[in-house]
């Protein structure tokens, strides 16, 4: 069978055979690499799924080429919104600096008692492995490169959460510009994380935990919806006519 994938030096796809039979996309890339083209480039770390290193695009999705079974035609590509440092590996440190503009991280412990709901309350958030699916299959990051993202927005719930932060109040505070209230909630980090994540709901309870923190949708608040008019306007109702 034959895939396609994207070469950084010339910007466009090249066709590569490979032998029939379902095999992990990693496998193929090193058989490739092995037998084919020894110039071709990509990440590979654990092949485990655990460290998220291996992670590309194959049809325009996310996966994770450890994971993912190669299918015939498939074009491989690198991951969105990364410098592409030569054909399927990216620099992934811009993503990275997210984290450090959510301030997503313990800021101030304090002793708490912790039941069994309050750990599975972040349970989930904890598995993630930074592989940056969700970063890439951001629509918002097209229109504003400064997004803090759906990783680093979940990190931030992870932690604004925990019984143990004294100061949850200052995570809400940096997550306010560029954050919660610029997601569109379109679910596409949700659909393509590897560990079955929900960043979308992550951020939707990051926007309840901002509102009691006073804030609100700065976008709402600039919203007119208008005078309502009982005249001979829309509703064509004259409130002085009588019944």
């Amino acid at each position: 069978m034959q895939i396609k994938i994207f070469r950084s030096e010339t910007g466009t796809h090249k066709s590569y055979t490979l032998p029939e039979g379902e095999i992990p996309l990693l496998n193929a890339l090193s058989y490739i690499k092995e037998t084919q083209d020894a110039s071709l480039t990509f990440s590979a770390g654990c092949r485990a799924s655990v460290c998220g290193t291996c992670a590309v695009r194959v049809n325009g999705r996310e996966v994770l080429a450890c994971a993912y079974k190669v299918k015939p035609e498939d074009i491989i590509e690198p991951l969105q919104y990364h410098p592409v440092l030569r054909d399927l590996k990216v620099d992934k440190h811009k993503a990275k600096e997210t984290l450090q503009k959510s301030t997503a991280w313990m800021h101030s412990a304090q002793e708490a008692s912790l039941t069994h709901s309050d750990e599975k309350l972040s349970e989930r958030q904890t598995d993630c492995i930074l592989c940056d699916s969700c970063y890439s299959a951001c629509p918002v990051y097209a229109v504003n490169p400064d997004f803090l993202g759906p990783f680093a927005l979940t990190r931030a719930y992870r932690y604004s959460t925990d019984k143990r932060e004294s100061k949850a109040k200052s995570i809400i505070d940096n997550i306010q510009s560029n954050g919660v209230w610029d997601c569109t909630l379109c679910g596409e980090c949700t659909a393509v994380c590897p560990k079955g994540i929900d960043p979308k709901m992550d951020i939707t309870m990051l926007r309840g935990l901002s509102v009691q923190e006073g804030y609100q949708d700065p976008s709402f608040a600039t919203q007119s919806f208008g005078t309502p008019d009982f005249g001979g306007g829309g509703f064509g109702f004259d409130p002085n006519a009588g019944f």
